[in-house]
């Protein structure tokens, strides 16, 4: 039924410019079980958005769970590095974190490509190819743009079996073919009169079309899953790009690519959209106890420095800032016009001796470790 309602990748050595335009027939996803499904995870985005709404300070959430949402993204191309190494490197000043290379670069550079494009969305209609192009070339450090038609892209199966290294799949290749693709995935996902799908089931059939299309030479698995992201803030239903997406596909890395490949040589539809819903309704509802986590652990941080230390001035918005980031250094509060260098010190010195922080030293550098935000962003 499904080959009959989509015409399928029939040759994965030949470039498949025979890609289908959007939209796709609403018989491939016009089911129960996606209905159901799209319910579950409409509810649970819902409620995250209410969540993150009455939080004070959305930097809270900002810059700590969009920054696991970069690692995560980018562990799913084999890019690791340990929570630790990756705050560590966060936290520094810009001056240090430039001389920054391996994993914690990369993982920081698709975190600054997240909120570049979101704020490049900011009044804007829709997407346009600029804000791919934008996203690349952050994630890339790179100038390049859209692949030329001499570049011979093709997608190799991974692993160390019996079939690694073969092409399992050949992007659209050849003069304006790319951009005539891009054009039509942009037009299906700004046009909402045009083009009547719920959001999220736009969001997971945009992102299944744009890595198809592949448009660029690397970096469009990252590039692709912020797009997920800001398809749903672009929409309107979250207020930041706070959801831990990248979280269930790494989880369940496997099942993300066998549905990309079941839609291209099956026109599986069905599996793949389901999938993606319920990456929605799973991060959806781990994002929502980590805030409330968040929200837990703050609370209880504030009220025991009150009751064991009265001389710390300001101690809610200096717990607000510990709350930032898990690595906290004498600068942060400075540079927040908090304290004085001298009072931010002694303040961070006292905190460590009450243990509600942990002191560290590193290559002659001193962190402010919250221990209680580490963990809860490490679950």
């Amino acid at each position: 039924m499904s080959e009959l309602l989509y015409s399928i990748n029939r040759d994965r050595l030949k470039p498949w410019n025979d890609l289908p335009l959007l939209p796709i027939h609403e018989g491939l996803y016009q089911t129960v079980e996606i209905y159901d499904q799209l319910g579950r995870a409409k509810a649970a985005l819902g409620k995250l958005q209410g969540r993150s709404i009455a939080i004070p300070n959305q930097g809270l959430l900002i810059n700590s769970i969009s920054l696991q949402e970069a690692k995560a993204s980018s562990a799913i191309e084999n890019i690791f590095t340990t929570d630790d190494e990756l705050y560590k490197a966060y936290s520094e000043e810009s001056s240090h974190a430039a001389q920054l290379n391996g994993p914690p670069k990369e993982i920081l550079k698709a975190r600054e490509a997240l909120w570049d494009g979101f704020n490049y969305l900011k009044g804007r209609s829709g997407f346009d190819k600029e804000y791919f192009i934008r996203i690349f070339q952050e994630i890339k450090e790179t100038k390049d743009e859209i692949r030329l038609p001499l570049t011979e892209t093709v997608i190799r199966q991974a692993g160390s079996g019996l079939n690694a290294g073969q092409v399992i799949y050949t992007p659209p290749r050849g003069e304006g073919i790319i951009e005539a693709k891009l054009d039509n995935l942009l037009d299906f996902v700004n046009d909402d009169k045009k083009y009547a799908i719920d959001p999220l089931l736009k969001m997971a059939i945009a992102h299944y079309q744009f890595e198809s299309i592949h448009p660029f030479r690397d970096g469009n698995g990252r590039t692709g899953r912020i797009f997920n992201i800001h398809c749903l803030t672009q929409k309107e239903l979250l207020d930041f790009p706070i959801l831990f997406l990248s979280r269930y596909i790494i989880d369940n890395k496997e099942d993300y690519y066998a549905g990309l490949m079941g839609v291209s040589q099956r026109g599986n539809w069905k599996a793949w959209i389901l999938y993606m819903l319920r990456a929605v309704e799973a991060t959806s509802n781990i994002t929502y106890r980590k805030i409330n986590d968040i929200i837990s652990s703050k609370d209880s941080m504030l009220h025991y420095i009150r009751s064991k230390n009265k001389k710390i001035r300001q101690p809610e918005r200096l717990v607000e800032l510990l709350f930032t980031q898990p690595y906290i250094k004498v600068k942060h509060l400075t540079d927040a016009k908090l304290y004085a260098e001298v009072t931010a010190r002694n303040y961070l010195n006292e905190l460590a001796e009450m243990r509600v922080l942990e002191k560290k030293s590193i290559e002659g550098r001193h962190y402010y470790l919250n221990q209680e935000l580490f963990r809860i962003l490490s679950e």
